[in-house]
């Protein structure tokens, strides 16, 4: 399944963005949101792969949304103005359409947004999974080994990191998002806002919390399915 949002301030066309998108079976609709703010908000707590998304708003429109974007997911450009679409396609999305969109047109993009998202993945398990990143810590790059990493705490701006190998956990100044979406999901989840756990380190599970040994995790409401994935059931 690839994980969608819509992003549209006009409410009829937010719905009608909604029903297109309900229609084509490979699309999961993670939210829909009148602002790029909004947007931002969803961003931040969820795994998104494709972004509908209208260019002319209020106060942020959708070319600057995207350029905020630190790690930009695929983005199909939905709008009334056929005048942005030099401009949409030079941010790289994956197509640019225009309003009122007839369904044939609209499911022809989200095919588009398919072969790609095959693509990438493909590549990735073709070069193997990765064993480890390099993150920015006390004014150097330092190897973080996925297989040490126990748990990820969020403090605000900054990234507790509990390793297996020392009692001294590594701080990062670093996004939540950006940290998830470079630790491979086979081998951590996010159950918590603030929380991402290594399956691995796992020793116990109730129906809202995990074990690490002797530390007890919350699960949120917010990421029903965090169980689900640990356990494969």
């Amino acid at each position: 399944m690839i994980r969608c949002i819509a992003i549209d301030d006009e409410p009829l066309a937010l719905e009608l963005l909604e029903d297109n998108i309900s229609k084509v079976p490979f699309l999961e609709l993670v939210a829909a949101c009148e602002s790029a703010f909004a947007a931002m908000k969803v961003l931040e707590r969820e795994k998104v792969d494709l972004i509908f998304l209208d260019i002319q708003m209020p106060g942020f429109t959708g070319i600057q949304f995207l350029n905020s974007l630190p790690n930009k997911p695929m983005a199909i450009l939905v709008t009334a103005y056929e005048k942005y679409a030099l401009e949409g396609f030079a941010l790289d999305v994956v197509d640019y359409l225009v309003k009122p969109v007839a369904i044939d047109r609209f499911v022809k993009a989200c095919n588009k947004a398919r072969e790609l998202f095959e693509l990438r993945h493909q590549a990735g398990r073709a070069s193997g999974p990765p064993e480890y990143i390099f993150v920015n810590a006390d004014y150097s790059q330092v190897k973080l080994v996925f297989s040490d990493i126990t748990w990820i705490e969020s403090m605000k701006d900054y990234l507790k990191v509990h390793l297996n190998s020392t009692a001294k956990p590594l701080i990062l100044r670093m996004a939540m998002k950006d940290m998830e979406e470079q630790l491979p999901p086979t081998l951590f989840v996010r159950i918590h806002r603030s929380y991402i756990v290594s399956k691995k380190y796992i020793t116990a599970i109730r129906k809202s919390s995990v074990f690490l040994d002797d530390t007890e995790l919350p699960v949120s409401a917010n990421y029903p399915d965090a169980l689900r994935d640990i356990t494969g059931s």
